[in-house]
């Protein structure tokens, strides 16, 4: 009789850990899980490779808000840095940044785009 008492709460223990994990694991799923909605934002950064004025940069800002779906814009002229957020839901990076070399006639821009190491060591703004 002993023993059987002890077979039985062995098995609704395993039977209880093992349902407990299959919850662990549906929950980190979940959570890892990714997402975009509306108040997902991604941040861009454009290389421009040529030496920048406060004016230039000025209006490196004021056309970059007036893309659609852009929320913030930073721009550095003394490196000739722009970075800007956008919702991925309403822009594409790639696009702004194709629009941003034709239409400001920056030919030698580029999108600026970390290597994984970057990434794995911080904020690729780079101001």
């Amino acid at each position: 009789m002993k023993t059987s008492i002890i077979k039985r709460t062995m098995k609704w223990t395993a039977l209880t850990v093992m349902v407990l994990i299959a919850v662990l694991a549906v929950h980190i799923y979940l959570v890892r899980k990714p997402g975009i909605d509306t108040r997902t934002r991604i941040m861009a950064r454009i290389d421009i490779h040529q030496p920048l004025t406060r004016g230039q940069a000025d209006s490196i800002t004021n056309w970059l808000y007036r893309q659609q779906g852009v929320d913030h814009v930073l721009c550095n002229a003394s490196t000739s840095i722009v970075v800007f957020t956008y919702s991925p839901l309403k822009a594409n990076s790639d696009a702004i940044t194709g629009r941003f070399i034709t239409t400001l006639h920056y030919p030698h821009a580029t999108r600026y785009v970390p290597t994984k190491k970057e990434l794995r060591g911080g904020c690729p703004a780079g101001f």
